[in-house]
């Protein structure tokens, strides 16, 4: 069970035009953007803001992180106990992923490329 990267996060936000022009202006790399999300780079890193958000746990900021086999860390997950509310699927852009809640409800989504 190996983690290999923190590659980005996920942030609720109000106003995609004024998130935008915020990071832009602090130098962060503008990606894809739709009407619902715009993605911001640093290097490779990435932070996804998004206007579709609501009050359940695991609805505010999602950290991703990077595994080598998607398939061996899920099993690696459930032998430790936990019980993620999904199991492995594709996502938008083709990458396999799950989610797991910590204690506190917050968002962790595991992927492999």
């Amino acid at each position: 069970m190996k983690i290999s990267s923190i590659s980005g996060l996920t942030y609720p936000v109000k106003d995609l035009d004024r998130t935008a022009e915020f990071y832009e202006s602090l130098g962060f790399r503008p990606g894809k953007r739709d009407d619902y999300q715009l993605t911001c780079y640093v290097n490779w890193f990435w932070v996804t803001f998004t206007t579709r958000h609501n009050s359940e746990p695991g609805s505010g900021p999602t950290l991703y992180l990077k595994v080598d086999d998607i398939d061996d860390f899920y099993g690696a997950v459930l032998a430790h106990g936990f019980t993620p509310p999904t199991e492995p699927r594709k996502d938008r852009s083709g990458r396999r992923e799950f989610f797991l809640l910590d204690p506190d409800g917050n968002r962790l989504a595991f992927f492999a490329k």
